[in-house]
């Protein structure tokens, strides 16, 4: 596959061996272009982890090329993907873009290309996204690519026009909190997008990913998704963890087993109100959303690891 989308690499202190060893499986790994992002350690606490993972980086090969950009500070997940995406799309027009926590199917480059080149002109596709729960309304739906309102964050690929239209700062939030049936319409994709979006705006957390699938939804669009997922991620219950904490047993999935062939993807509402129901938030997530945006959150954890 010679027009092949550069494959994007972020990572922090933990070591990206496995997933390394998963993109290997895909044969199209020998004609892809590999950046990866090493973020900067934040103290001494984390330094020897982050050196180590730069030095294992360094010894990866099987790729068309690699090229390594360790940071001298640490940026944090955001900055780092939005910086680093922004370089590497505005030179190759498309990105597929992981972090460190995942592993891949053997077919998830494959679906990747292909489905870049696919949808490439098909302004309603936001974005690939690799990953896909598993929901008992795909058990019945005969095609192998659903359409989502909600992007993933796990493994996922777009192009330059797309990326493009991001507005970083949400310029409109004022605007869009008195609004409630666009509030409505937004958390289609889970009841979490409106309180993760007023986190993000009141800067109570630091997450691209957010201003990501607000952007899709401004922008009246998809994510096309594969109906077996192609991404799994590893990173729960991990020292390593940032983003990711707690018990993986709702985001277990089997990785894809074969190639896709036929991308034709359909709007299934039985699908995007099962997909709703299973980000949407639960007491305890409530909760929490709650302690980070008036504060406690931070003690009612530790009491909790304690």
């Amino acid at each position: 596959m010679n027009n092949s989308a550069p494959v994007i690499i972020f990572c922090y202190r933990r070591n990206i061996e496995e997933l390394i060893e998963s993109l290997l499986q895909n044969k199209e790994s020998e004609h892809s272009n590999l950046f990866i992002f090493s973020d900067g350690y934040k103290s001494d606490k984390d330094k020897q982890n982050v050196l180590s993972v730069r030095k294992s980086i360094k010894k990866i090969k099987g790729f068309k090329s690699i090229k390594i950009y360790e940071s001298s500070m640490n940026q944090g997940l955001a900055n780092s993907v939005i910086d680093g995406v922004n370089l590497i799309i505005n030179n190759f027009g498309k990105a597929i873009i992981l972090e460190d926590d995942l592993i891949v199917s053997r077919f998830f480059l494959n679906f990747m290309n292909q489905a870049l080149n696919f949808y490439q002109d098909d302004k309603k596709i936001w974005s690939i996204s690799g990953y896909s729960p598993s929901l008992l309304s795909l058990k019945d739906y005969e095609r192998d690519v659903y359409l989502s309102v909600r992007s993933s964050s796990w493994g996922w690929a777009t192009w330059l026009n797309r990326w493009n239209k991001v507005d970083w700062v949400i310029k409109d939030f004022n605007h869009l909190k008195k609004d409630k049936s666009k509030i409505d319409n937004f958390n289609l994709g889970g009841n979490d997008l409106f309180k993760m979006l007023e986190l993000q705006y009141h800067g109570k957390i630091n997450s691209w990913a957010i201003r990501w699938c607000y952007a899709q939804f401004l922008n009246s669009s998809y994510s096309a998704t594969p109906k077996i997922s192609m991404v799994k991620n590893i990173g729960f219950e991990s020292k390593f963890s940032t983003h990711t904490k707690g018990s993986d047993i709702k985001w277990k999935v089997d990785l894809a087993k074969s190639k896709i062939n036929n991308f034709e993807a359909t709007i299934n509402y039985e699908i995007i109100n099962s997909f709703k129901k299973f980000y949407d938030l639960t007491f305890y997530t409530k909760i929490g959303y709650f302690l980070k945006k008036w504060g406690g959150y931070n003690f009612a954890k530790n009491k909790l690891k304690f």
